[in-house]
């Protein structure tokens, strides 16, 4: 297992068993504004142009404070080689009063889980190589996660111009007895439901025609555009699913 002393708090720590799931609606609170991708062609989204020289080497000063930053924030700092904009989500937030009560003000949120890389040093994994289970380039990737959760959490988009959308995961591995799965595992499982999600809106249309350059599927951004950069814990039962496009050179 490799480790690093430079994103010490990137694990969940442990916390009770999993919760009720809550309702898939859409965000209340305000979101994070990327640059928007240009299509330069039907074959590649991403316009280089929109690419800003990446800060590298972030380290968290305070430990409190580090828990506080959400993901997109360490993710724009840290940067990466071949990092591109971040894919713009509002923040999954409960519907109700008494959910948001219930599932975020009255529990304690963790820190985010960040997906950092050596060779090349910088923030997010490609999701092909996620999903194809190439972990060499990923930092802390046998690091245990969910500790002391239930057998499962949701894993949610906003993605720009698509209804909220969420799927369940597994916290834990196949052996007996169970084990709280890796860091690597959890970053294949998330591609796994990003690919789902890409296939399942190929056949849809956008909601707000205003997000066409986020379109996803064949003819839009597809699982190869994209690496993962971070979770960030939304609500008692759920994570949210941050990442980035792949510049292209």
């Amino acid at each position: 297992m490799m480790t690093t002393p430079v994103h010490p708090y990137s694990s969940p720590s442990s916390v009770g068993s999993a919760p009720p799931i809550t309702p898939e609606t859409p965000a209340l609170e305000h979101g994070y504004h990327s640059p928007y991708i240009s299509h330069q062609s039907s074959n590649s989204p991403i316009s280089p142009s929109l690419i800003t020289a990446p800060t590298m080497g972030f380290v968290p000063k305070d430990p409190f404070a580090s828990h506080q930053r959400d993901v997109l924030e360490l993710a724009q700092t840290a940067g990466h080689p071949w990092g591109g904009p971040l894919v713009p989500q509002k923040t999954y937030r409960p519907h109700t009063l008494s959910d948001r009560r219930r599932y975020v003000e009255e529990v304690h949120l963790e820190a985010p889980i960040m997906f950092f890389t050596h060779n090349p040093t910088g923030c997010g994994i490609p999701l092909k190589d996620a999903f194809a289970s190439k972990f060499s380039t990923l930092l802390d990737r046998d690091d245990s996660m969910f500790e002391g959760r239930g057998p499962s959490v949701s894993i949610r988009l906003n993605w720009p111009g698509y209804a909220p959308w969420s799927r369940q995961i597994p916290t834990r591995d196949f052996r007996s007895p169970p084990h709280p799965i890796t860091r690597a595992k959890l970053a294949k499982n998330v591609a796994k439901t990003i690919l789902r999600f890409i296939q399942e809106m190929e056949s849809q249309s956008q909601e707000d025609a205003g997000e066409a350059k986020w379109r996803v599927g064949s003819r839009g951004i597809k699982l190869e555009d994209l690496m993962l950069v971070g979770l960030q814990h939304v609500s008692m039962g759920s994570w949210q699913a941050h990442v980035r496009l792949i510049r292209r050179h």
